[in-house]
């Protein structure tokens, strides 16, 4: 057995109750603590699994409980440091997406896991999305891939919660965007060189400030180029994602995928293919069998943080209005 907690057990999405069946779906796994500032929200929880222990303070819980791994599922801002404290007190550690808003963040939670010699990954469960899935099973018929695009978003006033706010979310990008630039990085198999960051900030949503656009460009090796771009003032729509080959195109949403390749007369064919199941719960499998049988992590924190860069410095290029080199390949 393997006692398990979540910091955060907030109402919006029911993160909480969420990551715990997900995690009981694989047999090891414990509920055992929740800890959150608002007394109603414990209440709910101890309604859904009772006997959990409940706290309103990170410490304290980290004092009291014998709990073993911990889920954060917190604003993006404090996500390093409650992590970080979490490690020195020597628990494995789940960040919900995104891992963090910055680089230095990321290697400094990635120090305080290798000091102690525990897990430390990021909740991207959408690594096993049926469009992802789907994409990389067909991605050998384009040739090799040389361009991604991937837009997220409309024209719209956005909502009033912390996620609107850069001091807390990071930025428009960090959300969808870090599942984009996840499954950007799983099709662009090549080391990064620089990232650009394009932005319009403060024109038209003004009370918010989140950016009203944010694109990110990364140029990789290999003569490869990807972008994500998230909007809340696009009027006009634009493929979700579109992968361009040496030999043909992918499009696909998230409930399509389509294949574009030639015949053998030379003309152009639109294939529709069979969407593959999704396998969301496939992440806590992975840690489950990473903790208990010692299987290779998919998730890595190394993973987590080289989508952080393409996040953390398209912010920084937009900013400055230059180029920014990777630090991490």
């Amino acid at each position: 057995m393997m006692k398990v907690g979540t910091i955060g057990y907030g109402g919006a999405f029911n993160m909480g109750r969420h990551h715990f069946k997900e995690m009981q779906l694989n047999p090891g796994f414990k509920v055992a603590a929740v800890c959150d500032l608002d007394k109603e929200r414990l209440k709910v929880a101890e309604q859904e699994f009772p006997g959990v222990q409940t706290y309103t303070d990170v410490d304290e819980m980290l004092r009291r409980s014998d709990v073993e791994l911990l889920v954060v599922i917190l604003p993006h801002n404090v996500h390093a440091d409650v992590a970080i404290k979490c490690l020195k007190a020597g628990r494995h550690v789940v960040v919900e997406k995104p891992f963090a808003i910055t680089v230095e963040e990321c290697d400094a939670m990635i120090a305080a896991a290798k000091a102690k010699k525990l897990l430390l990954s990021t909740y991207h469960n959408r690594h096993w999305d049926s469009n992802i899935l789907t994409i990389m099973k067909h991605l050998h018929k384009i040739g090799r891939p040389f361009r991604w695009e991937s837009h997220a978003g409309g024209y719209g006033e956005p909502g009033e919660w912390w996620r609107s706010y850069k001091k807390f979310s990071g930025g428009i990008i960090y959300d969808w965007g870090a599942h984009f630039t996840e499954w950007m990085l799983q099709v662009m198999q090549y080391g990064m060189l620089e990232i650009n960051g394009y932005q319009v900030a403060g024109e038209v949503w003004k009370k918010y400030t989140n950016e009203d656009e944010m694109e990110a460009v990364v140029r990789f090796r290999g003569n490869a180029v990807a972008s994500h771009t998230a909007s809340s003032i696009c009027m006009a729509g634009k493929d979700m994602i579109r992968i361009t080959g040496t030999q043909g195109a992918i499009v696909a949403t998230h409930n399509s995928v389509d294949v574009y390749t030639r015949d053998k007369n030379g003309d152009k064919v639109r294939t529709s293919v069979k969407m593959e199941p999704g396998r969301g719960t496939d992440y806590y499998k992975n840690v489950h069998d990473h903790l208990f049988n010692g299987e290779k992590l998919i998730i890595t924190a190394e993973l987590a943080r080289r989508v952080i860069q393409v996040l953390d410095y398209a912010g920084v290029s937009a900013r400055k209005g230059t180029v920014v080199k990777a630090k991490y390949a």
